[in-house]
């Protein structure tokens, strides 16, 4: 392609991602009147949000009545280890049933009651069954719904468009850059607000649910090239059940709602274990909790004969299973020949979900750079040191509505933006550095660093195996300066490899550098050198871009939580041994 040759695209509102955030985050710009434009790298209709699968939180009470969103934020607060942030899990609690019922409304079919209601079924560490759920296929359902409601709006949506660099011009964002991966056409879009919900990073690990090409860490770092802070990016879910084998899909996902439905976990000496981390809530406790049982487990020898323990649900019926876990059941019937009803399943933990990201305001999702926000799991705040399932879903609806509410609001009260020829020629340089040729080959060094997290920065961590890690990244770094990225006829997917490389080696360096200096054990990040949680680590590690490409981390003290909330947490019902947690 010619240099500095490319499209333009203009609209009021951008949106960085077509998943379950960006979309709802499209519908409510368009509904408040303005033209919105959304864009993806993959297909619309196989973006991330369809592996979300076990269910959507929202404290109806339709079958434990007691349930109130009081009880929503106090399971929330005390499962993220004190970390999350306050308010943003107070919007999150309260508004989720609005939210639950809209996309009902759209088309997402929720499992019902006799008498019409929603049905809820139990997730880990919910003091009640608030979990509304289609199946065990909840992310598809609603990712259909919100596909065909920006339909009816006509909300175009670019597929294959893979976004290099956001637009930002004196702390001041007015677009993006983007080639298309099939043939490599360079699009400017430009617009008064962007929006980013780009997912997050867990497909750095080797384990991984997420799938090739997928959570990257690429809208980490178009964030941090932005100008905006990072934070808790050490702090990293590792779900406890993914598949085990094949080697080629190991770390898929076996959804939560499989134990929520009554799956018990069993070692090789055939042992219900779980009554020894967590004898009161066992297969239901938090996921942290679970993900170090089943690694334990497995490191001390009571392993199944493909390394992960066994998870059964053949004590229910073919009906029931058919019924409640519908995709279940044709996984391992497709992958395997396994008939989950007459068999139990072998897993093992997986990285599953990004807890940090990108630092927002609560209330409209603001980054910090003017005309930027952000949505979805990019983001950091909601999830503290530990996601409850079921959560993630709930917020890619109420916070991707609040970021379209306001970047919106931010279009229709402009008189002029600002926007820069140099931004977009420096744009384009940048995409025509990496096309050159060379002698690595951006596949195997996406595996070795991979291999990298997974050794030295996985399930449990300690200082000397992290430090060895973050010298094989920088290693890595050297090794990127001789990429060989090559565009054909095939496409243009290495020079999106080489992209999502580069990603990748600074998300994972950010996620090392938190977890050195993270010295305890909380939620998630598990330590073996320092295995207490400790008060004087109950802050936040963020980290910003130097002028030099470096990373900067400082520690910053949490957001306050006010005297009402803290009365909530303290007068609503809590099932957790977690010492501490309850305020004074």
């Amino acid at each position: 392609m010619e240099q500095n040759k490319h499209k333009t695209i203009i609209s009021n509102v951008l949106v960085i991602g077509s998943g379950g955030a960006g979309l709802r985050a499209a519908i409510e710009a368009s509904e408040r009147g303005v033209e919105v434009t959304v864009i993806g790298k993959r297909l619309k209709e196989d973006v991330h949000t369809v592996l979300a699968a076990g269910g959507i939180n929202a404290s109806f009470g339709n079958v434990d009545s007691d349930d109130c969103w009081e009880q929503h934020f106090a399971d929330t607060m005390i499962e993220g280890y004190g970390l999350s942030e306050p308010r943003m899990v107070e919007i999150m609690a309260k508004e989720a049933p609005e939210l639950v019922k809209e996309v009902d409304n759209w088309g997402a079919n929720f499992q019902k009651l006799d008498n019409g209601n929603i049905d809820q079924r139990f997730f880990g560490a919910h003091t009640y069954r608030r979990t509304c759920y289609s199946g065990d296929y909840t992310g598809r359902s609603i990712l259909n719904a919100l596909i065909n409601k920006a339909k009816t709006l006509k909300i175009p949506i670019y597929d294959s468009q893979y976004v290099t660099e956001l637009l930002v011009y004196n702390t001041i964002c007015f677009g993006a850059m983007t080639f298309n991966i099939k043939n490599g056409e360079r699009t400017v879009f430009l617009a008064d607000s962007v929006i980013l919900a780009a997912g997050g990073h867990t497909r750095i690990w080797r384990k991984s649910s997420s799938r090739r090409n997928e959570n990257t860490g690429d809208g980490f770092y178009l964030g941090l090239k932005a100008g905006c802070t990072l934070t808790d990016m050490e702090l990293v879910q590792f779900h406890p059940t993914g598949m085990v084998i094949p080697e080629e899909i190991a770390g898929t996902l076996v959804t939560e709602a499989v134990r929520g439905e009554g799956g018990h976990l069993i070692n090789s000496k055939g042992e219900r274990y779980m009554e020894k981390y967590d004898a009161e809530r066992m297969e239901l406790s938090t996921r942290d909790r679970v993900a170090m049982a089943n690694y334990t487990e497995i490191i001390e020898g009571r392993a199944t004969p493909n390394g992960g323990v066994y998870l059964d649900i053949s004590h229910k019926s073919k009906e029931f299973i058919i019924d409640k876990l519908p995709r279940m059941y044709r996984q391992f019937l497709d992958t395997l020949m396994i008939d989950i009803s007459k068999q139990a399943m072998e897993v093992a933990p997986t990285a599953h979900y990004s807890m940090g990201g990108i630092v927002v305001k609560a209330d409209d999702h603001s980054t910090g750079i003017e005309g930027l926000y952000a949505a979805g799991e990019v983001t950091g705040g909601l999830h503290g040191a530990n996601r409850l399932g079921g959560n993630s879903l709930a917020e890619i609806l109420i916070f991707g509505k609040r970021a379209g509410a306001a970047a919106a609001h931010r279009s229709l009260n402009m008189d002029i933006q600002q926007r820069s020829r140099q931004v977009i020629r420096d744009a384009h340089a940048k995409i025509d550095s990496f096309i050159k040729n060379g002698n690595e080959v951006a596949r195997p060094l996406q595996r070795a660093l991979r291999n990298i997290m997974w050794e030295h920065c996985g399930v449990i961590r300690n200082e000397d195996s992290l430090k060895a890690g973050l010298e094989k990244i920088n290693a890595l770094k050297e090794s990127m300066k001789d990429l060989d990225v090559r565009p054909d006829s095939e496409g243009y997917e290495d020079l999106m490899l080489a992209f999502d490389l580069e990603a990748s080696i600074m998300s994972a360096e950010a996620t090392i550098l938190g977890a050195i200096e993270r010295k305890e054990s909380r939620g998630a990040h598990q330590r073996n050198d320092f295995e207490k949680t400790k008060d004087d680590f109950n802050a936040n590690f963020k980290l910003t871009l130097n002028n030099d490409g470096s990373l900067h981390i400082f520690k910053a003290d949490l957001l306050t939580i006010s005297a009402e909330l803290k009365d909530v947490i303290n007068k609503t019902k809590v099932i957790t041994d977690f010492e501490g947690m309850l305020l004074e």
